[in-house]
């Protein structure tokens, strides 16, 4: 049971991620030049495939000029 509220909540904020990036008109490519992250983990972290770091959202909430807690904004 935890483990699928977990899963989920790691969707969802991918999903999350994906919508910001996608309001701003940045490729998943634009979005890590600017993060300084890579590519292939923006792609795994939209689709919900790996946890993020606090580190790493930290640095992809400042690459869209939000403040962390901005990327919590959904229902779980």
């Amino acid at each position: 049971m935890v483990d699928q509220l977990n899963n989920n909540t790691v969707g969802k904020l991918g999903q999350k991620i994906r919508i910001e990036r996608q309001k701003r008109k940045l490729s998943q490519e634009k979005l890590a030049e600017i993060a300084d992250l890579n590519r292939n983990f923006i792609g795994m972290v939209e689709r919900g495939e790996t946890n993020i770091t606090v580190k790493n959202l930290e640095s992809i909430a400042n690459a869209f000029k939000i403040n962390i807690q901005d990327l919590f904004n959904f229902v779980i």
